[in-house]
């Protein structure tokens, strides 16, 4: 059964794609004919442009001013030729370096932009202006805006010790001095020991009050998280100072007294050290418990999953044998499970084949982008590392994954499209000179392909216009004749060429 990535990404795209009540998802015949009409604007001026020339051929002479200007261009000599495409050449190569740093720092092409935003509504409107507030239309973009959002939400880095309390009593004030002051691990865990002394103290207080008002029931949930996350840091505390089995009894004991607490994802740290003691049964509970379609995925399940099964048949994996005599089903359900894995969050498998440097995890993590990746890699390469023949498994399929994924990204294969807006949020979390990993590829926009292109090309033509002008005499000559074959372009055509040879040697002994 396909996995939906979660909840929330569940409730998002359900969001998105349900109908709005009380509207027609179609549209009127009057919507329909301004937006054709905002479509055609360009085509009506280029043939109402092309009828007034037509029409005005005659007052304006524009075949005896077409006449003088051909004749003006073969009066020419190489030198202009020369100079005129050499600075073309420069003009377009600053302007083709231009567009590539601009497109490397903000993820889209200088000229396109200016276009779309002060040229195309002039060219006939663009849609919003069509779009009236109440349309159908203004609801589908808020719809879409709102599930951008949601799957652009920034996650706490489970992993992650240091940091991120609120001043709010005594106990987060032990907190707060123990992520922001403390030096090493060991002290940081005599702080969250005193935290756990008061919290514990005004978690208690807080029950017996909770049924007086509401608020006193607000202050209690306040409470509790507070306790969690003192307990669940301690745990990470003993996990850091090499006590796993004590960190692994308190996020069990965790999970079974605040069960709801599940966004605090605490089954991902239980997950990371039940790895280090190589308890694989054990794990494979917690994935059976967790790695539900109703749930909340991340790269931590997906990958332990991919991992669990991978160890089975990693050990004899031969790419020349399978190849030879096919997969078995433990060799299938294996790069499966690697294609699922790789599908929700891409940006993992080169870190741990480590073809990207690994960088200290943030602090903020967003799931499906770089800097879950770098989290996960981060604690979970050394135990793709203990088994023999894993890390070989996946460089050898993880790649099929893009494969058996649509494109463009319209619909995922098994978990909801990839999110459009992870880059931007990634680069906020992730530290500038570190390499954001983008998902899927952006191509290179047009104009930078035009402006390489014709760079290059008038360049070219600089070069060979000033190392052989006859030969390229003749060429524009018959460029010239196939353009417009009159007798008189060419017979001027030729007197101006009498002296190419003498010129030529003069420009080039300069």
């Amino acid at each position: 059964m396909a996995d939906r990535g979660g909840s929330g990404e569940a409730a998002a795209a359900g969001a998105a794609a349900a109908p709005v009540p009380g509207l027609n998802p179609t549209l009127g015949w009057r919507e329909r004919l301004r937006a054709g009409l905002a479509g055609t604007g360009a085509s009506l001026w280029f043939v109402t442009g092309l009828g007034l020339l037509y029409a005005l051929r005659i007052p304006l002479r524009l075949c005896e001013n077409l006449a003088a200007v051909t004749v003006f261009l073969n009066s020419l000599t190489p030198k202009f030729y020369v100079a005129l495409t050499g600075t073309s050449s420069l003009i377009s190569g600053l302007i083709f370096i231009f567009e590539w740093w601009y497109f490397h720092k903000h993820g889209t092409s200088f000229i396109e932009q200016v276009s779309v935003r002060h040229l195309q509504p002039l060219m006939g409107g663009t849609e919003s202006s069509i779009s009236e507030p109440g349309s159908p239309s203004r609801n589908r973009e808020s719809e879409t805006s709102r599930q951008n959002l949601s799957e652009c939400k920034v996650w706490r880095n489970p992993l992650n010790l240091f940091r991120g309390a609120e001043y709010r009593s005594c106990a987060t004030a032990y907190v707060l001095l123990a992520e922001e002051e403390a030096t090493t691990i060991v002290d940081a865990e005599k702080l969250f020991k005193q935290a756990l002394k008061a919290g514990e103290t005004i978690y208690r207080q807080s029950q017996q009050c909770q049924h007086q008002s509401p608020q006193h029931e607000a202050q209690l949930r306040r409470d509790t998280n507070v306790l969690v996350y003192i307990k669940r840091r301690l745990a990470m505390c003993a996990r850091k100072l090499g006590r796993i089995r004590e960190a692994v009894k308190i996020m069990r004991d965790l999970m079974k007294e605040f069960p709801p607490l599940t966004m605090l994802n605490i089954h991902e740290n239980l997950l990371e050290s039940l790895l280090e003691l190589q308890a694989y049964a054990d794990v494979q509970a917690v994935l059976a418990k967790y790695d539900d379609i109703g749930l909340p995925k991340s790269a931590a399940i997906c990958y332990t999953a991919a991992l669990l099964k991978t160890r089975t048949v990693s050990e004899k994996f031969s790419l020349e044998t399978a190849s030879r005599r096919g997969l078995s089903t433990a060799e299938i359900n294996a790069v499966e499970a690697i294609h699922r894995a790789v599908e929700f969050n891409p940006h993992v498998p080169k870190y741990l084949l480590e073809m990207k440097s690994l960088i200290l995890p943030p602090e903020h993590i967003l799931k499906r982008g770089d800097s879950e990746a770098i989290a996960y890699a981060f604690f979970h390469l050394q135990h793709w590392k203990r088994i023999e023949g894993a890390l070989n498994l996946l460089q050898c399929t993880w790649e099929g994954t893009f494969r058996m994924i649509p494109h463009p990204l319209e619909k995922g294969h098994l978990f909801y499209p990839y999110p459009s807006c992870t880059e931007m949020a990634d680069r906020e979390l992730l530290p500038t000179f570190h390499h954001v990993s983008v998902y899927p590829k952006k191509e290179l926009p047009l104009f930078i392909h035009f402006t390489a292109g014709f760079c290059s090309s008038t360049a070219m033509i600089a070069i060979l216009t000033h190392q052989f002008p006859e030969i390229m005499g003749i060429f524009a000559k018959t460029m010239l004749g196939l353009w417009r074959p009159q007798p008189w372009a060419s017979s001027g055509f030729e007197e101006n060429t009498q002296d190419l040879k003498s010129e030529d040697l003069g420009l080039s002994s300069g």
